[in-house]
């Protein structure tokens, strides 16, 4: 076989792979030169001259037919050596991908799982914050109610003990009934009822006589008085405030209000 036929091949294999192909190699050789010794050459000849005659009749004989043969034969069987390689390294390869694919794979499944955990948890602070927040907002907004409500009980308005004091606190309690009336018309009818006193009893007219006297600042009896009474004001037909506040009621309902009465009611 020429030794420029397979060099190329032979490059491409490993030590062991090498080592595989020297061993066919050898024994093609061998096969060889023993196909070509005649058959007719006595089998006493002596070693030294068949060591001798070996070389020359391999030689001489390498391009009969038999010979081209044995070189095709070597040559089909590197080519499939060869090829069992590359499938082996292909395999090798393909493993190896997969490994890796698999690896990857795994690699994605975890990250997926910790980045859901992750939002989990976020999602359970926010939440919670959340809910802390509304908690404060709502904890704030009654403290703030609670001030407000101190500050208007510490604002609210003290009012004198006299007549100016009577009508104004009866037009804070009015406004916030709903009962109308202004300062001048209450108390220019009270100046015409009682001159402003609030102990005034009318003991002479007809109520007097059928024993329910006028009283107070815009003389009302005392049927009037229950009847138009203003809750959160005394009972008492003499408390001016109550008084005055009584009298709008049922200025207001008969009248319209106390701005329109201009006599005796």
């Amino acid at each position: 076989m020429s030794a420029t036929r397979i060099p190329s091949r032979v490059r491409r294999l490993n030590k062991v792979q090498k080592i595989s192909v020297a061993g066919v190699s050898a024994l093609g050789v061998a096969a060889l030169t023993f196909s070509l010794v005649p058959s007719n050459t006595e089998p006493e000849i002596a070693p030294q001259a068949a060591a001798a005659a070996a070389p020359v009749a391999f030689t001489n004989a390498a391009g009969s037919a038999q010979a081209k043969t044995v070189q095709n034969s070597m040559l089909e069987q590197h080519s499939t050596a060869e090829q069992l390689v590359k499938a082996a390294d292909a395999a090798k390869a393909k493993a190896a991908a997969e490994t890796k694919a698999a690896a990857a794979k795994t690699k994605a499944a975890s990250e997926a799982k910790a980045k859901a955990a992750a939002d989990a948890k976020a999602k359970a602070k926010a939440a919670a914050d959340a809910k802390d927040k509304a908690a404060k907002a709502k904890e704030d907004a009654k403290k703030r109610g609670t001030e407000a409500a101190n500050r208007s009980t510490a604002r609210k308005p003290v009012y004198a003990n006299n007549l100016d004091g009577w009508i104004r606190e009866a037009m804070s309690i009015m406004k916030k009934e709903g009962i109308p009336g202004s300062y001048e018309g209450i108390h220019r009818n009270i100046i015409r009822e009682s001159s402003g006193n609030r102990w005034a009893i009318n003991n002479w007219d007809i109520n007097a006589r059928n024993g329910i006297p006028s009283k107070g600042l815009l003389q009302v009896i005392q049927p009037t008085f229950d009847r138009y009474h203003v809750a959160g004001t005394k009972k008492d037909l003499y408390d001016p405030v109550a008084n005055i506040v009584a009298a709008c009621n049922y200025a207001a309902d008969r009248y319209g209000s106390m701005d329109n009465v201009n006599s005796a009611y």
